[in-house]
């Protein structure tokens, strides 16, 4: 399925047909909202370091900080209540990780080095997994493709893949320690090992199909100085717990907070896009429409889709404005645009109607073959 702009030709086998194909999307795409949306956000490029710096190590200081009471305090409600805190604040320190793909790093110096420091190596998710992945999430002909690295036709699957796909991850603390811990070391070892590793186990992806090639360049030294540090600090964690240098239940309880991180990274996920293109290139207005936006006066997105990503249609549509844009950029597209535009289209009201719409859409359509 896709919506009501006219479809593009089917999967094409050569550059040249793609390229054809991205040509043929481009002319169903509503120009009107893009030359618009272009327009008036054009000075709202700018990245302001210090809105990134102070909201990041404050995130991070909240989430560390209620762990660790989570870890100390007595009794299991202020034990869950601190949990959620630091939930709900790791998981808005680590979606920083999604800027850091869109920034340039001379835009920001040392924000990669010190999110990878302070969020990534503790929570084994350094950068390089989604850097070098999330691009291609964004190229206009590998968008909701077999390519897409980031896409799923879960409004076309069965109706279990909903909840299944939310209830996995979280399993990815245990996935994470092993990728670390056991794969990285024994990969150096096992050249066929450290094949596999690369291509199925450094990447934050949900298309199964998906097989990520080899670092080159700068990102392979930053990839394997990131697996590193993050293969040292798990093997130092278990054996921290083994010998009891690290009690038991506080490490069980910090497991237990970062599982709780990714899953509501996954429900978020669950939602930030409407799922519903069968593998076809998409025009732009296209992908716009197949992705999310929960403006105000929604106050929970703030929680559950932090540091911009309740404007994740608009980011589709501007990858290149930085998180804290979003908002204004959304109210001056909407006091430029008439109601019957197609701007308003990806506004939706809130997670569980998006939800609903989703496993509705699953129940009542065939499994994609």
């Amino acid at each position: 399925m896709k919506h009501s702009l006219p479809k593009a030709a089917k999967s094409v086998s050569s550059s040249d047909d793609q390229a054809a194909v991205s040509a043929q999307a481009a002319t169903f795409d509503d120009n009107e909202l893009i030359r618009t949306a272009a327009k008036v956000t054009r000075d709202l490029n700018a990245v302001r370091p210090a809105i990134y710096w102070s909201d990041l190590l404050i995130s991070a200081g909240i989430g560390y900080g209620a762990m660790i009471a989570a870890i100390l305090v007595s009794g299991w409600t202020w034990t869950l209540v601190a949990a959620m805190v630091s939930v709900l604040a790791l998981y808005r320190a680590g979606s920083f990780i999604h800027e850091l793909t869109h920034i340039r790093r001379n835009a920001l110096p040392g924000f990669h080095f010190a999110w990878n420091l302070i969020v990534g190596i503790p929570l084994l998710l350094p950068s390089f997994m989604y850097e070098g992945v999330h691009n291609l999430h964004h190229a206009r002909t590998r968008y909701g493709t077999a390519e897409d690295p980031e896409y799923l036709p879960l409004a076309l699957m069965k109706p279990y893949t909903v909840p299944l796909f939310v209830v996995v991850s979280a399993l990815a603390p245990i996935g994470l320690f092993i990728r670390y811990a056991l794969l990285a070391p024994l990969s150096v070892l096992i050249p066929p090992l450290r094949t596999l590793v690369v291509e199925r186990y450094s990447g934050l992806v949900i298309n199964p199909e998906f097989r990520r090639r080899p670092p080159e360049g700068d990102l392979k030294k930053q990839w394997y100085a990131q697996e590193i540090a993050a293969s040292l600090w798990a093997i130092g964690l278990l054996t921290a717990v083994a010998t009891g240098f690290l009690p038991l239940d506080a490490f069980l309880i910090a497991v237990a907070i970062a599982a709780g991180s990714v899953v509501l990274n996954q429900v978020r996920t669950l939602v930030a896009h409407l799922w519903e293109n069968d593998g076809e290139v998409m025009s732009v207005t296209e992908q716009y429409l197949d992705s999310v936006n929960v403006p105000p006066p929604a106050l929970l997105p703030a929680l559950w889709a932090p540091v911009g990503l309740r404007y994740h249609a608009l980011h589709h549509l501007l990858p290149g404005l930085p998180y804290h844009a979003l908002g204004q950029a959304h109210r001056r597209i909407s006091e430029a645009l008439p109601q019957e535009s197609t701007f308003y289209r990806a506004n939706h009201l809130g997670l569980w109607t998006l939800v609903a719409g989703l496993m509705r859409g699953s129940s009542g359509r065939p499994a994609a073959e």
